[in-house]
């Protein structure tokens, strides 16, 4: 495993790291497996921005006797009110949270405070008028948290932050597809196996460019997530340049840009951190991204298409909107035939489309803009509830 230094917050981290979000749900042998694996493999870097508690205590079990070796990322603003995660800008209930956060780590430190979810100039608002980023700050100052990050999908906003001095780690949502230029630019005249050897950003959408180049030049270090674009490049189908590409590629793009320290993989299984971890020892060729970004059309985007992320929570009808959007994916990318396994998890979910009430509210927080009512109504005919 390789190891890059975390900007100025002069952590260490691991070149793959572990996103803990799949961990929810499962049992704590499960989630323990998982993080022995990671801790073998020398990944050191684990984001936890889940609210749920069972998870977070079997997060801190997991890591009972040797904390020491993980850097945590634990999320500021992030919450559990009403059985369910909440996204907060209400200092009381982040503070709450926070704590339990440390309780149920069982930790009297969290690495990175990472503030939680600002994608929009509305966000960035909302959150100075806060008290989340002086609480981060004062956090830091009784070295309860020894960097203080922020995490976004929109490079406004979150270079807005950067710029505004009070960040140390951004965690950004990169790969080819959210990067790339997407109208009015041919990728073959503008991607070339030389240009991305080289580091340059020439197809990138100049907005995101400026956002890893000030990182940068401010020595703030990105953590990387929706690095697979939540399992929709690898597939030829499904992926917006009509090729698949490999975990190790989609990863070796993320690592070759500017600022990046860490890409953050969400596993479910020891097999799949190991996979992960298999990028440490991949060739150069096995890594090379280029020919089939030079090959595609033009850019698709991942506008409207659901990644799995929740950030839509919470819902009043109390819908596990992302788990509903997969079994929906599921079933449609098998032609409409829905597999028994699939229907089986979404006849076991606790709500399902058919429960939706139009509300909206989803629409208004998804940082991808999907159509949430729609697919829920699309989920209910396919299923039948």
């Amino acid at each position: 495993m390789r190891f890059r230094t975390l900007g100025k917050s002069g952590l260490t981290v691991s070149e793959v790291g572990l996103g803990c979000e799949h961990l929810q749900g499962q049992d704590a042998e499960a989630v323990c497996a998982v993080v022995d694996e990671a801790l073998r493999q020398d990944i050191n870097i684990l984001d936890v921005f889940m609210s749920e508690p069972q998870v977070r205590t079997d997060l801190g079990a997991a890591l009972k006797g040797r904390r020491e070796r993980a850097v945590l990322q634990g999320h500021i603003g992030s919450a559990w009110l009403d059985g369910q995660y909440c996204r907060t800008r209400r200092l009381d209930e982040a503070k709450h949270a926070f704590e339990d956060f440390l309780k149920r780590l069982d930790t009297d430190y969290v690495d990175i405070g990472m503030l939680h979810f600002v994608d929009t100039q509305g966000d960035y608002d909302a959150l100075m008028e806060s008290g989340l980023v002086e609480y981060a700050q004062s956090l830091k100052d009784q070295g309860v948290v020894k960097a203080v990050g922020l995490s976004s999908h929109e490079p406004l906003a979150a270079r807005r932050a950067v710029e505004a001095g009070f960040v140390d780690v951004l965690m950004f949502s990169i790969n080819p597809a959210f990067d790339l230029v997407p109208e009015g630019v041919s990728i073959e005249g503008l991607l070339s196996p030389e240009t991305f050897r080289g580091g340059g950003l020439s197809s990138a959408d100049p907005a995101r460019e400026q956002l890893y180049r000030t990182c940068e030049s401010l020595g703030v270090g990105i953590t990387v997530m929706k690095a697979l674009g939540a399992g929709t490049l690898l597939s030829a189908e499904a992926s917006p340049f009509g090729a698949a590409l490999t975990p190790a590629q989609c990863m070796h793009y993320a690592l070759t840009r500017p600022a990046v320290s860490s890409v953050l993989i969400g596993c479910r299984t020891p097999e799949e951190v190991r996979a992960a971890a298999a990028y440490e020892t991949a060739t150069d060729a096995q890594r090379d991204y280029s020919e089939v970004l030079a090959g595609a059309g033009l850019y698709a985007g991942a506008q409207g298409r659901c990644m799995y992320c929740n950030h839509c929570h919470p819902c009043p009808a109390r819908i596990d909107v992302a788990a509903v959007n997969r079994c929906l994916d599921l079933a449609l990318a098998g032609g409409g035939e829905v597999p028994p396994t699939v229907r089986a998890h979404y006849d076991a979910l606790d709500a399902h489309g058919s429960d939706c009430v139009a509300c909206g509210q989803c629409e208004e927080r998804c940082p991808f803009h999907v159509s949430v009512s729609a697919r829920m109504a699309r989920a209910a005919a396919l299923f039948g509830k």
